[in-house]
């Protein structure tokens, strides 16, 4: 005799036959049918968050470091809108995320109900697919799209409506089998022509990270580069693509780079580039790679067929996984002269990325990473949001390789504490770091809460300078003096920390960093160090509001 099974039931056995071992949500009466089936669900921790945005963050986190979609359910209306910046994290990101959403009943369809809203036109300009579930008994079908969908080509997101008198509805259904990504090889001949320009080339760079990289692309990547000699840069926020100590690691492109790396991308003959899109903050507007690039040879390697020649010309273009084409690339027999631009690449990313004290400084930013640099394992995982705070960490800290880095290419608020809360749920052998500013810290820190809840440990640096401090410096650089609409008046972090169950400590000196990071050490669960600085002294890495004015001439 078949069984029959609620929609809610079916769901839930459908996602654990694809591999789901996490699910983030807010609750809602909308998919009640769900909650009941995860109640008897022993493969599924469902992790409980204060508000969904940090629900799609943990997801979008999730599914970066695993390579599977992140699962995060909400509910609908406001739920869904309140959560929605994760898929569009998920989208500019690159990595694949489902994001279930209650539905109102299939009966008051069209009739304005309560928080109704079409999610599929809502979610379709940002998501890879969009759908609602009308038909319990398909409901296996539409898992095994969606898992299929958001792994293959450039992974991303899709987002699934649940009606929820469907998730009630008791029906037969056909479970589906795990779903896996399609194996994708280079072409021999395209391996071969790109091996015969890089041996006529003289300068070449390689720009790497993004879409579909992994462990196993970073070892090979690392290895054929190594191998010739090649120059690695990243792009934005893909600093873990390889370990920084490979000996021909260049840096990273996006905002504040170093100056020499991007003389050397202007004047590169042949740009490699393996995995991203080339988007606007990777290319400082379009302007360090333009979409014709005259005068340089571009060979764009990417999973997504739809990738190449999109925006820029492509003299090369090369469609196949990042491992497969970084096995192949690092196993080919080639005659290519070893470069010297590698190690000299490296030499310049080494003098940038050391901090140099500053003793004008109550609390010199710069000294701090480097003491953390110190004391953390190699594996450490930096976590971090969008905001000026974040340049002394992408300038200084030295990231190990993938999986080291969560950071959100879309350049999304918030993201940081959530995100460092999935990477602590999935990594707890692991050293998490959460890095925030005031403003940064305030979108979503209520996640402490859920990180104390559910037993994480990480670190949490929260960076306070009274400031939306990116907007601030682009505000002194278009409108010197004439501060609007970026001050900040915050509460005392390092008690809030304490509210929420935390250890934390306060630090206003850089003599005091060291020390108060070797408590930190010392303790268990979520801890937070509150460090304040001066806006006006320390507006970004290397930069102030006297060096801004300067150098636009401003009195």
């Amino acid at each position: 005799m078949t069984q029959l099974r609620t929609g809610g039931k079916i769901l839930v056995d459908n996602l654990v036959a694809q591999g789901c071992d996490r699910i983030f949500c807010v609750p809602g009466e909308s998919y009640l049918a769900v909650l009941d089936a995860l109640h008897d669900c022993e493969e599924i921790d469902l992790v409980v968050c204060r508000q969904e945005g940090g629900v799609s963050y943990m997801a979008a986190a999730d599914g970066a470091m695993t390579g599977r979609p992140g699962i995060a359910f909400v509910t609908r209306g406001p739920g869904a809108t309140n959560g929605s910046i994760g898929v569009h994290v998920a989208r500019q990101d690159s990595v694949p995320m489902i994001y279930f959403i209650g539905d109102v009943g299939r009966e008051d369809k069209d009739r304005e109900a309560f928080q109704e809203i079409d999610f599929t036109a809502m979610f379709a300009p940002v998501a890879k697919w969009a759908a609602k579930i009308d038909r319990a008994e398909r409901i296996p079908e539409y898992i095994a799209r969606a898992y299929a969908t958001a792994m293959a080509g450039r992974p991303g997101p899709v987002v699934l409506a649940l009606p929820e008198d469907m998730l009630r509805d008791a029906v037969e259904a056909v479970d589906r089998p795990k779903v896996v990504r399609p194996t994708q090889h280079p072409d021999p001949d395209a391996m071969a022509a790109m091996m015969g320009l890089l041996k006529d080339a003289s300068s070449p760079v390689a720009i790497v990270g993004g879409a579909d990289w992994c462990a196993g692309t970073a070892h090979y990547f690392r290895q054929f580069a190594e191998d010739i000699g090649l120059p690695v840069a990243c792009g934005f926020r893909r600093q873990d693509a390889i370990p920084n100590d490979s000996s021909v690691w260049a840096g990273n492109l996006g905002y504040g780079p170093n100056p020499k790396l991007l003389e050397r991308i202007r004047k590169a003959d042949l740009l490699l580039i393996v995995g991203p899109r080339l988007g606007e903050a990777t290319t400082d507007g379009y302007t360090l790679v333009t979409p014709d690039h005259p005068d340089q040879i571009l060979i764009h390697v990417h999973p997504d067929p739809e990738e190449l020649g999109k925006v820029y010309r492509t003299d090369l273009p090369i469609c196949a996984d990042m491992r497969e084409f970084a096995e192949e690339a690092a196993l080919w027999e080639h005659d290519i002269i070893d470069f010297d631009c590698g190690k000299d690449a490296h030499a310049e990313w080494e003098a940038w990325s050391t901090p140099q004290p500053n003793d004008d400084l109550a609390l010199d930013l710069a000294q701090c990473v480097g003491t953390m640099r110190e004391a953390l394992p190699v594996d450490t995982i930096i976590c971090n949001g969008a905001g000026n705070f974040s340049s002394w960490w992408h300038r200084f800290w030295r990231y190990g390789g993938p999986v080291c880095q969560l950071a959100p290419t879309a350049g999304a608020m918030g993201y940081g504490v959530p995100a460092a809360v999935a990477a602590a749920l999935r990594h707890p052998d692991r050293q998490i770091v959460a890095v925030a500013g005031d403003g940064d810290f305030l979108m979503n820190g209520q996640e402490l809460a859920t990180a104390v809840q559910h037993g994480a440990s990480m670190l949490v640096f929260v960076v306070d300078n009274g400031s939306y401090g990116t907007i601030r410096m682009h505000q002194e650089r278009n409108y010197p003096g004439r501060v609007s609409g970026t001050g900040l008046s915050n509460p005392d972090f390092a008690a809030l920390a304490q509210a929420y169950g935390c250890w934390s400590d306060r630090v206003e000196k850089t003599a005091e960093f060291g020390p108060a990071l070797e408590r930190a050490m010392k303790e268990d669960g979520v801890r937070l160090i509150h460090l304040t600085i001066d806006v006006a002294d320390q507006i970004g890495a290397g930069n102030s509001i006297a060096k801004i004015h300067a150098a636009s001439g401003a009195a």
